[in-house]
C-alpha cells in the first residue's frame, strides 16, 4: 500500500509534509512531519487553508528525509488529497 504525502510550506516558511491517509487522533488530525518537529499531528483543512504547496525544489530535502532517514519506501507525491483518501 502506498502512502499519499503533500508537502506544504506554512506562513512561517517551513515545508510540511501532510499525510491524508493516515489518522493520528481520534479527533479526525491526520499525520505530519516537519524537519523541527518530526512526526505529528495536523488539521488537514486547516493545513490547507493556512499554507501554499510547496514546490518539487522546496520539499526535496524533506523527501529525501523521509525517504532515507525515516523509512518512508511507499510515498506517493501528491498536490492535494485524493477523493477516495480516507486516514485509517
Amino acid at each position: 500500500m502506498k502512502t499519499i504525502v503533500i508537502f506544504r510550506v506554512d506562513r512561517g516558511g517551513e515545508v510540511l509534509a501532510l499525510f491524508p491517509g493516515i489518522l493520528a487522533t481520534h479527533a479526525g488530525l491526520v499525520g505530519c512531519y516537519t524537519h523541527i518537529g518530526q512526526h505529528g499531528q495536523a488539521d488537514y483543512n486547516g493545513c490547507i487553508r493556512d499554507s501554499r504547496p510547496a514546490s518539487p525544489r522546496e520539499y526535496s530535502p524533506l523527501l529525501n528525509e523521509l525517504i532515507n532517514s525515516m523509512g518512508y519506501h511507499d510515498l506517493v507525491v501528491r498536490s492535494r488529497k485524493p477523493n477516495n483518501c480516507r486516514p485509517e
